[in-house]
């Protein structure tokens, strides 16, 4: 079953950067573009489309892992980064560094964005846990809360920012927290796969023990697992993937749901194979949805962020699960 996953997840990433790399908003030969060193389509793909869909293998890859292991630390299918407020808190903490004009500082801008993303991602994400520890009686519930209003919170700090800076950085502020791949400089793709990876391996590392969560702390606990620091390690890893991510594209919601719950429908609850097989679905799911973004620019004229694109899908899928009330 861990194979079959794996291979699943690999054939859907292969698929989805093929595919990405081959259509966008103008079309190319990949032929030209793998024979002729000097054409043009070799330079769009090189310099346009690869970077791109690299930042959406790492971003949906870190996004679909992080949502795993929510998932798993609070038992709650609904879990993930955008609906708790982690990626609104990190956002808030990028956008407080950017408009500082960190961002224009080339090598430390790359660096010092997503510590600030990182330190907003988990002040948001000890509110929501706090809030949850201290109602253990409607746990899932006071987590879904907890994440309305801080996500609340952390836009309307945001935009009481937007109100201080002139009608063209606010624009541009705006365009960037809806959620877009861009094509990323050699130095912020570098930075945010360094977060990714990081963090990632951080909860590969710990994919059995969070296994063993789902029989309940105590029980976990007596087979050997220190539950408070798992949290505490996930808490973080969790954190630094958000941060690195947001820092770079801006809040692209719903991949953290997505993407687990259908492999753990497909393949079991099992996060030693769900886990790593989240990391490649999820990469090829953000690449596919960015792609559907720039082959709308065609008859749209105009790119939709991939954040929306991501939210229209995963939106009626997250109601849904809340109105089922599915568990893990």
């Amino acid at each position: 079953m861990g194979l079959k996953a794996l291979a699943t997840g690999l054939a859907l990433l292969v698929l989805a950067v093929v595919l990405a790399v081959t259509f966008g908003a103008e079309p190319i030969s990949l032929a030209r573009a793998v024979t002729e060193p000097d054409s043009l389509d070799r330079t769009i793909v090189l310099s346009a489309r690869l970077p791109r869909v690299l930042l959406g293998v790492v971003s949906g890859a870190g996004l679909a892992a992080v949502g795993v292991a929510f998932q798993t630390l609070l038992r709650n299918p609904l879990a993930e980064p955008f609906v708790l407020g982690v990626s609104g808190g990190a956002a808030f903490g990028a956008t407080v560094a950017i408009l500082s004009g960190i961002a224009a500082i080339t090598f430390v801008g790359a660096s010092l964005v997503p510590l600030a993303a990182l330190g907003g991602g988990l002040a948001a994400t000890a509110i929501v846990y706090g809030v949850a520890r201290m109602s253990p009686g409607a746990h899932a519930t006071s987590i879904l809360l907890a994440g309305v209003v801080v996500n609340a919170i952390a836009a309307s700090a945001i935009t009481f920012l937007k109100t201080l800076i002139s009608a063209a950085k606010a624009q541009e502020l705006l365009f960037w927290l809806m959620g877009f791949l861009d094509v990323p400089s050699p130095g912020a793709l570098a930075s945010v796969a360094g977060y990714v990876a990081l963090g990632s391996a951080i909860l590969l590392i710990d994919a059995g023990r969070l296994n063993l969560l789902a029989l309940g702390d105590e029980p976990a606990q007596h087979l050997g697992v220190d539950v408070r620091a798992l949290e505490r390690r996930t808490f973080f890893a969790c954190s630094l993937v958000v941060g690195g991510i947001v820092s770079v594209t801006g809040l692209i919601g719903f991949i953290g749901l997505i993407v687990p719950h259908a492999l753990r429908r497909l393949f079991g609850p099992d996060v030693r194979v769900i886990l790593p097989a989240s990391l490649l679905a999820g990469g090829g799911i953000l690449v596919l949805c960015d792609l559907l973004s720039r082959v709308l620019f065609r008859f749209l004229h105009t790119e939709p962020p991939v954040g929306a694109v991501t939210s229209l899908l995963g939106g009626p899928l997250f109601l849904l699960l809340l109105g089922k009330r599915v568990r893990v």
